[in-house]
Parts: C-alpha cells; structure tokens; sequence
C-alpha cells in the first residue's frame, strides 16, 4: 500500500517509521513547512497513491483532503479543529468517491474508552445528584484545546443521555502525549475513568491499521467501523 503523509511533524515522522511494519510505502511528503516537502495535493508524483494520512494543521485540511479526494486518493485524517468544515470534505469524499476515516483519536484503547464512557453515562444519567466532568492534557505544542477527543467524549457521553452539564478543562504543558478522563461526582464520592497514552505509537499504529481498512472502500468512517465495534 502506498501512503502519502500529509504533515510531517511529530505524529507525521512517527507514521513514516512504522509503516514498513505493515507492508507500506511511504511514497511521499507534503508539507510546506519541512525539508522533505514534496509538492501540493494536485502533484503528478501522487498518482498512485492509495492512501493519505494527515496530522498535519486544521487550517490546511479542508483543502487538502478535498483535492486528494478528487483524485481518487483514500483519506485517513487524525487532525482536529476543522470540524466546522466537515460538511465540505464529506461532499469531496462522495465525489470522489473514496473512502475516509476521520478521528480524534486512533488508539485502539481511546476508542473503547470511548465506549465505556458511553456505558457511564447512561448508568449516572438518572443520579440527578451526580454531576460530569472531563479533563484532558496533552503536550505544551498541541494547539486546540479543548481536544478532538474530549469533545467527541462529551458529545458521546450527551448521545447516551447524561442530561446534565459535562464540564470540560484542559492542560498543555510539557510532553504528556495525551490523557482523559472522564469522572461523575457526587455529594460524598466521585468516579472517574481515565485512559492515558503512554506514548504516540498507539496513535500511529491505528492510523495505519485504518489506512489499511479503508483501502477499497467508499464513504465516510470513523475507528469504531476500523475496530468494528458497532454504534455506541
């Protein structure tokens, strides 16, 4: 399978390493802001390509994807903070007719976590005396807060029909490669479950394994398709 990374950063570099491990090629960068930069979306040395990964910066996403994607080109998009676009790059997917997986979060564990947050949720949803919070932190260069993945948390935990307020903090600083937690408190004991990377290659295996998954397919997905749990 060939891949394409569109942004080269921390999570960029990481994809490329891993790659070989699952039988693909990294044909190619793009990335205005690094060395390896190897052109635009519309670049004749892309045809071929089978699948586009892309941590890069939400600013760029919603025109990258769309041009890939009248190309023919598979997406896997682990960039957040574009969300208000999505309708855009849903319609390029169709057009195009490929295949996308777009998440927050690629982990296998941040995904199931997920789920169980979901299971809390409706649990505490009648204990009126139980309010929700959620709390994320991540290292000092990420750049939206709060993050993709507390957001998808609260609109999961809301979904499943906690009715009350979930209020959400966050932190930056250092190198914390991501943690969340989600907690239910009460008048004299508070639960919380929490899932904490220890490191990116969780990310990053799951965005390979979902550009492996994708490969052939058409339409819109996310990492519960990949794993395939089913609807939370």
């Amino acid at each position: 399978m060939r891949i394409l990374l569109v942004g080269y950063g921390k999570m960029g570099r990481l994809v490329g390493e891993l790659a070989p491990q699952y039988g693909c090629e990294v044909v190619g960068v793009m990335d205005p802001q690094s060395p390896s930069h190897g052109g635009g979306p519309d670049a004749p040395q892309w045809n071929g390509v089978d699948v586009a990964i892309d941590f890069s910066i939400p600013a760029v996403v919603v025109g990258n994807a769309a041009a890939l994607a009248r190309r023919g080109i598979n997406l896997v998009i682990g960039t957040t903070g574009w969300q208000n676009d999505e309708s855009s790059v849903r319609q390029a997917v169709r057009d195009g007719g490929v295949g996308a997986v777009v998440a927050p979060n690629f982990s296998a564990g941040a995904v199931l976590f997920e789920a169980l947050a979901a299971q809390a949720a409706r649990l505490f949803a009648g204990q009126t005396e139980f309010g929700a919070f959620l709390h994320e932190a991540h290292h000092a260069t990420k750049k939206d807060a709060p993050s993709g993945t507390a957001l998808l948390l609260k609109q999961t935990m809301e979904r499943a029909g906690f009715p009350r307020l979930i209020d959400i903090s966050s932190t930056r600083a250092g190198f914390i490669p991501g943690t969340h937690t989600v907690g239910f408190d009460g008048p004299a004991e508070t639960v919380t479950l929490s899932h904490t990377a220890r490191d990116r290659t969780a990310f990053a295996r799951g965005a390979i394994a979902a550009a492996k998954w994708v490969t052939g397919k058409r339409g819109w997905f996310n990492m519960r398709d990949v794993l395939g749990i089913g609807p939370i």
